[in-house]
């Protein structure tokens, strides 16, 4: 654990200053403006649009284009206001750095009915490295590797209730206590005193029930993976001044480092679950393998697929179509899934903090919600989706409008978009060296987000930085329904 506190540190002073599977990658000049499709034209692009690596790098004299230290996150509610969610990520920076103060009960209770039914969605992108060749006869090949992390969850009521409040939720009928060598069992009620709570050793349902009945209509879903990327982009014919068409294949390597899949529904309960040893978690079925390394290791592999087409005219028009990570991931190490059992007794005191992944946790530990049995092989296809999108550039490309419409295949994946985003958005450089962008999206675990973003390109676009924000608005609202952020402090041409 000292490890994953070691880590979660570093990772935390990048992110201090985390939208169910953001659609702009890891690319914060497209996050400051929402649109992505045909605003990306280097590596920014694999995993996009790989047909744009055929358009060049968009600065006649450069043909190599690096970069690294670039990070994209967001946190997002529909129901949650700026500062709840604030605490939230206060939760998360706490429980990886091992700082900060647990709930008390009051604070137990006050958090349960924040989170329940709220749907609060969690991403985060980061780039180690990327690198593209781009020539007009060759066309354009790109590399990175960069980690993904998104979260997902919606609880019923009773779900947040015990998982907040443990063994004192309102769930159970009646409360054992232990004081001064005896134990009791009394009515679970409300005014009990903080002596007596203190006590509590278990709550009880007189009439037990099965999980699923409890948990019905809530979802948690996590993925964390890191993909090694490649793709090639090209021209097949014309001339982009009057017409000409693209094409572009992009593939990566996945290695995964969690996933956890819960659903529960009318049609019952269904979890499965493959969560690196790094994070320490007891499935209740014996020890999870160790992890030998700093770094989280890899619980499963997998290979996912782009196709890509887009045609340019006049110069000033482009637009695209995509469908990205076709594919799935195999988890043969520390796999699990669930059976459906009757919860009569609870001993977990709940959680004492609101860092959102500890949900998970919960659930899973010994003694709590789920029973875990251990299998060979879970195979889960990838977040894919399909995007569509189109842009204008005017005023001798100064200016540059577009659209995207970025679409699940499966919503039902662990890291997948809920629903659809549209977007509007686009950039303009008042200055050589200045771009501002702003834009529009909505849809998915989104709300309605104005996203803005300024960079700096020096020298040419010899060299580029920047800073960008999924939504603005959570600037100046205090009831705003996402906090955001993206930066890239090292990019390089060539």
């Amino acid at each position: 654990m000292k490890k994953f506190k070691i880590f979660g540190g570093l990772v935390m002073l990048l992110m201090s200053s985390m939208a169910y599977s953001q659609t702009q990658g890891i690319a914060y000049t497209a996050v400051g403006k929402g649109v992505a499709t045909t605003f990306l034209t280097d590596y920014h692009s694999l995993g996009i649009n790989s047909s744009a690596l055929g358009w060049g790098s968009g600065f006649e004299d450069k043909k190599f284009t690096f970069g690294t230290t670039e990070l994209s996150m967001g946190i997002s509610s529909p129901s949650l206001d700026k500062t709840r969610l604030k605490n939230a990520m206060m939760g998360i920076k706490n429980q990886m750095t091992g700082n900060g103060n647990g709930f008390n009960f009051e604070q137990q209770r006050e958090a349960a009915g924040d989170y329940a039914e709220s749907g609060i969605a969690v991403n985060a992108s980061f780039n180690w490295f990327g690198a593209s060749y781009q020539s007009e006869k060759f066309g354009g090949i790109a590399f990175s590797v960069n980690e993904h992390y998104d979260w997902f969850s919606q609880l019923n009521e009773q779900t947040t209730d015990i998982i907040f409040r443990g063994k004192l939720s309102s769930v159970f009928d009646s409360l054992t206590i232990a004081m001064n060598g005896d134990t009791t069992t009394i009515s679970n009620r409300e005014n009990i005193s903080n002596d007596t709570l203190a006590a509590v050793i278990n709550g009880e349902i007189n009439n037990p029930l099965l999980v699923s009945d409890i948990t019905r209509g809530s979802r948690v879903k996590f993925l964390w993976n890191r993909h090694f990327n490649i793709g090639y982009g090209r021209k097949i014919l014309g001339d982009p001044d009057k017409f000409a068409l693209y094409a572009g294949v992009g593939a990566r390597y996945i290695q995964s480092v969690a996933m956890f899949d819960m659903d529960s529904n009318n049609d019952g309960l269904s979890v499965n679950a493959a969560v690196s040893p790094f994070f320490n978690i007891n499935f209740g079925t014996g020890q999870n393998s160790s992890n030998s390394g700093v770094m989280p290791e890899s619980v499963g592999k997998g290979f996912g697929l782009d196709f890509s087409a887009s045609v340019v005219l006049f110069d000033k028009i482009r637009l695209a179509a995509a469908v990205n990570n076709i594919g799935s991931v195999t988890y043969k190490r520390d796999a699990y899934s669930v059976q459906d059992t009757l919860l009569g007794t609870y001993r977990l005191p709940g959680l004492d903090n609101a860092a959102i992944p500890e949900i998970m946790n919960e659930l899973s530990d010994v003694g709590g919600l789920l029973r875990f049995e251990e299998q060979e092989e879970i195979v889960i296809s990838n977040p894919a989706n399909f995007r569509l999108g189109g842009s204008i550039a005017m005023f001798d490309k100064k200016l540059n409008v577009g659209f995207d419409v970025v679409a699940p295949f499966n919503k039902d994946n662990p890291g997948s978009l809920q629903n659809a985003v549209v977007s509007f958005g686009g950039d303009i450089r008042p200055i050589k060296w200045l771009q501002l962008s702003a834009g529009y999206f909505g849809g998915g675990a989104y709300e309605h987000n104005i996203p803005v973003g300024v960079n700096f390109i020096l020298k040419g676009g010899a060299y580029e930085f920047g800073i960008s924000s999924r939504d603005a608005l959570s600037f100046f609202l205090k009831d705003a329904n996402s906090i955001s952020t993206a930066f890239g402090v090292a990019r390089i041409r060539f």
